[in-house]
């Protein structure tokens, strides 16, 4: 399903996303290994130091939740440095979570996200998509008269049924109920965010999320993504999952970026 990789001589990006589900967790007592995932995905790294210098030689920017402790947060790993970095989107009400961080590169802006789950009895459904939603495209459209947006991280929405296992059991679920859906579309796809691995692969079913137990019958979920701006999508030469990485309940996506 993937292309063939590009020649060396082609200058390009390549990103990794993961929402590792507990960072003390994987490193510490499951074992996972930086310098293994970077190893097999090409990335020149020398060595491994637990949370903020997993992978050494690189900078590393981190946000974390600061209204709950340990409830949520984001970080990026990074060997090209970039020209600025910014935490949040600028909204006090959205920014305690520690859920975005941007950072600016030559030819584009990448938006690490991790979007808020609407939870159990969609106790935060109300908030995720007449609130969240609408107040990060926006912010996501303000970068792009910068210049072309990236964004990379788990969007907690499998926005069409071929990106949920079994479709019509989940419609009242977190993640799969027509307002977020819908939400999704509004806010992201009809603005012109492009899902970048649903657009190299239209019939592909390719899950990155499973609920207990459930990975092994692979009745997944795919709630992580690479979404880029209509204007840069020629450059995107893949995007893709990586699903035989399991520390997590959610795997890894990849997105290779000619530049």
């Amino acid at each position: 399903m993937r292309p063939p990789p590009l020649s060396h001589d082609t200058k390009c990006m390549k990103i990794l996303s993961w929402n590792v589900n507990g960072l003390h967790d994987v490193v510490t007592i499951k074992g996972f290994s930086a310098h293994d995932l970077a190893q097999r995905e090409s990335f020149d790294e020398k060595d491994v130091e637990k949370f903020k210098n997993l992978i050494a030689d690189y900078d590393s920017y981190w946000s974390c939740s600061v209204s709950r402790l340990g409830y949520s947060g984001t970080a990026v790993i990074s060997r090209v440095k970039p020209i600025s970095v910014q935490y949040g989107i600028g909204i006090r009400e959205h920014d305690h979570e520690g859920r975005v961080i941007t950072l600016e590169f030559d030819g584009f802006y990448l938006v690490n996200a991790y979007v808020p789950n609407s939870g159990r009895f969609l106790r935060r459904l109300n908030y995720r998509v007449n609130s969240w939603d609408p107040c990060f495209s926006n912010y996501i459209k303000i970068l792009e008269k910068s210049k072309p947006v990236i964004v990379a991280g788990d969007l907690n929405c499998a926005r069409q049924s071929i990106d949920i296992h079994n479709p019509p059991a989940k419609t009242k679920s977190a993640g799969f109920t027509i307002e977020e859906r819908t939400s999704f579309e509004t806010n992201f796809s009809s603005r012109g965010l492009v899902d970048t691995f649903r657009k190299q692969h239209p019939n592909a079913v390719g899950y990155t999320f499973w609920g207990e137990n459930q990975r092994i019958t692979n009745k997944g979920w795919r709630l992580d993504y690479f979404l880029a701006s209509a204007s840069i999508t020629d450059k995107v030469h893949d995007s893709y999952i990586l699903p035989d990485v399991s520390f997590s309940d959610h795997s890894p996506i990849g997105l290779v970026l000619k530049l």
